[in-house]
């Protein structure tokens, strides 16, 4: 009711107020109704007509500090700076004790760059304010804007002491904490101030984005749980709380997470996402689509949208539109080499060889470091009955990854299986010592049991004169 009654009573003051402008109708307004028709236009973002109030409201009360502050900010709106500051000089001169002036001064210097002044004006606010915990983020935020994340550190926890309840100092402790790499510490402190407010929803949350930013998933999701427990509608919480879950293999948890931030914050593009690629998890890949095809609905450019109903498609083992989207998502991101894989693989199921051989190519420049690449694109080959192309291209792979056990066995398999068994030896033997664990897609391309317990003998002496 009374929203509804402010709502009106704006309006007419604006009515009013846009009157006076065009047909200059005149009409009295006191100082309150001037700083409700400059902050109806602050709302409305025209800066030109808050101006323009403003600046009638001075003439008529020369001496408003609140209205001199609103052309203040007004005129930083608009980076007139130094009219702006100019103007805060003459307020210092009516009110020297005036808090906010100081406040207003030190965020213009900061729009500024000019972190040192907004320092100065920030300080000289703290005796003046009631609530210091505001001075002490602004004074965190231009340490923070010069780099100088110990001295932002130190003003964030000053803040937080002064006021538990102040989000913007949690966030951006938690920011500087772990930009620094405290974490650790920062885990200790959120701790500590659980401890004093048990029922902070935020400091619960930045316990579990520092849990998360250290490893310890099943951490991360009790202090989400708890974020969320205290705060139903905190949607930042239920969120982190999906990915957590994620991570920790809980693929129907997260899947409830992500559509609770749905409920509370609306669609999203990359929400949709995340839903539908929980349902790929899932092996439900036909939800998995559908979500992927609002996220492109609601997003058209964007490619991860494309590229995950590609993939739904193609374990759906429908090949030919899974490489439409492949395609679309390429069009978009041309430098991601799991476009790449994947394009290739689905060309290579409908058939498109010449295409799916390009894609690996193009797969393997961009992460020449990932074996998949080369095991599939030698696999072609390799069916294709060119066992030397095959056996070559793993070479390659070899040179960039010359860690990689796969690789290692299966240039070994194309060597005996084109006849060159005293070379496969030597790639054998570095198979097993680098990947002892991986030795059962060695055996896939022997499909004669006879063959396979040979082979067995061999990996298993190789591993003995390791041990």
């Amino acid at each position: 009711m009374n929203e509804n009654f402010k709502s009106r009573r704006e309006q007419d003051l604006v009515k009013k107020f846009e009157n006076h402008l065009t047909r200059n109708i005149f009409y009295f307004f006191d100082v309150d109704e001037f700083e409700d028709i400059i902050h109806y236009y602050l709302s409305e973002n025209n800066q030109i007509k808050a101006l323009k109030a403003g600046q009638l409201g001075a003439s008529q009360y020369p001496f408003s500090i609140e209205i001199l502050l609103l052309r203040c900010q007004v005129l930083s709106n608009l980076q007139r700076y130094e009219e702006a500051l100019e103007l805060l000089d003459r307020g210092e001169t009516l009110q020297p004790h005036e808090s906010d002036l100081f406040m207003l001064r030190g965020s213009i210097h900061l729009e500024q760059l000019n972190f040192e002044d907004a320092l100065s004006a920030f300080k000289k606010a703290l005796p003046y304010i009631e609530n210091k915990d505001e001075v002490y983020v602004n004074i965190g935020m231009a340490y923070q804007s010069q780099e100088n994340y110990e001295a932002a550190i130190a003003a964030y926890k000053i803040a937080i002491h002064e006021n538990l309840e102040n989000e913007d100092a949690l966030y951006n402790l938690a920011f500087c904490l772990d930009i620094t790499g405290k974490l650790e510490e920062s885990i200790q402190f959120y701790q500590q101030f659980i401890e004093a407010d048990p029922y902070s929803y935020v400091g619960w949350y930045n316990l579990g984005i520092s849990y998360s930013k250290i490893g310890d998933i099943p951490k991360s999701i009790e202090a989400f749980e708890y974020a969320t427990l205290i705060d139903d509608r905190f949607a930042s919480a239920f969120f982190n709380l999906g990915n957590a879950l994620i991570q920790a293999g809980h693929y129907q948890q997260a899947l409830d997470a992500f559509k609770h931030t749905l409920d509370i914050e609306g669609p999203s593009s990359d929400l949709y996402c995340l839903i539908g690629q929980t349902y790929l998890f899932l092996e439900h890949f036909d939800l998995g689509l559908k979500y992927f095809q609002k996220a492109a609905k609601l997003e058209p450019l964007n490619d991860e949208a494309h590229f995950g109903s590609g993939t739904c498609l193609g374990k759906m083992d429908k090949w030919y539109e899974a490489v439409h989207y492949f395609n679309k998502a390429l069009k978009l991101n041309v430098n991601n080499a799991l476009y790449w894989q994947a394009s290739a693989e689905a060309d290579y199921k409908v058939g498109n060889l010449i295409s799916s051989l390009d894609a690996y190519e193009e797969a393997a420049m961009l992460a020449p470091e990932d074996p998949k690449t080369w095991l599939d694109w030698s696999f072609i080959l390799y069916e294709q009955g060119d066992l030397e192309q095959a056996a070559s291209l793993i070479r390659r792979g070899l040179e960039e990854q010359p860690e990689s056990g796969e690789l290692y066995y299966r240039l070994a398999a194309y060597l005996i299986l084109d006849n060159k068994y005293k070379q496969s030896l030597d790639y054998l033997q570095n198979a097993v010592v680098l990947a002892y664990e991986k030795r059962d897609s060695f055996f896939e391309l022997f499909p004669n049991l006879e063959t396979q317990k040979a082979l067995f003998k061999i990996i298993e002496r190789f591993r003995n004169e390791d041990s």
